[in-house]
């Protein structure tokens, strides 16, 4: 692996070492990316270990937050992000910052960062993913149908599939099951199931789950 299979922004902000030192720590970047879907403990080590040679670099403490959160490590994925956020000002990762927070038991956090200015300056898909967080956190505190609420919006409604709908939609189908809104929940559930090909949900099996219960109460 080599840091030439970095991007360009990523190599450039590289720049600025030892090229040895540069080269030694893109290889461990790049090992991370490969590794985070497959094994996040793997993903971690490599990033944790290009930390420990450059920590004041911000796409260092990015892949360590990164690779933190994949690995369940909630605490530490919050203060590499915040760090991040310190150095660039970039609010992009807002959202799993506030789902480190929800993660952490500290809901009225994760709904604080949901008030943050700076959500303005998010793109559209980060906007959804940080609402799907909050939502989640609605739920923790017992706001079921506010959770229901908070996801409503153009994005819901928008007639084009985008990347993030199958996900939108599914947190949506999940608020209103809490809700106690089960038939609405299910037609939503199958909408997921039509466009989710492939597999980011587990629409498919909780509709199973839904029907199952139906059948139960039947009985």
């Amino acid at each position: 692996m080599s840091a030439r299979d970095l991007d360009r922004d990523a190599r450039a902000e590289l720049r600025g070492l030892p090229d040895t030192l540069a080269d030694r720590i893109g290889a461990h970047l790049v090992a991370a990316g490969r590794a985070l879907d497959v094994d996040p403990a793997l993903a971690r080590r490599h990033a944790w270990y290009a930390r420990s040679l450059a920590p004041r670099l911000a796409i260092i403490r990015e892949a360590a937050g990164v690779t933190a959160y994949a690995d369940g490590d909630y605490a530490a994925a919050l203060a590499e992000l915040r760090a991040v956020r310190r150095i660039t000002g970039d609010p992009s990762h807002l959202p799993l910052l506030a789902d480190c927070e929800r993660a952490l038991g500290r809901p009225d956090r994760a709904l604080a960062l949901g008030r943050d200015p700076d959500v303005k300056k998010l793109d559209v898909a980060a906007r959804v993913e940080l609402a799907i967080v909050l939502s989640g956190a609605r739920r923790d505190r017992g706001e079921y149908d506010a959770a229901v609420v908070g996801l409503q919006g153009p994005a819901l409604d928008d007639s084009q599939v985008q990347p993030w709908t199958a996900r939108l939609w599914y947190a949506y189908a999940d608020a209103l099951l809490a809700a106690g809104r089960d038939e609405d929940a299910r037609r939503w559930f199958e909408s997921v199931v039509d466009i989710d090909d492939d597999g980011e949900t587990d629409a498919d099996e909780r509709l199973a789950e839904l029907s199952a219960t139906d059948i139960s109460t039947t009985d």
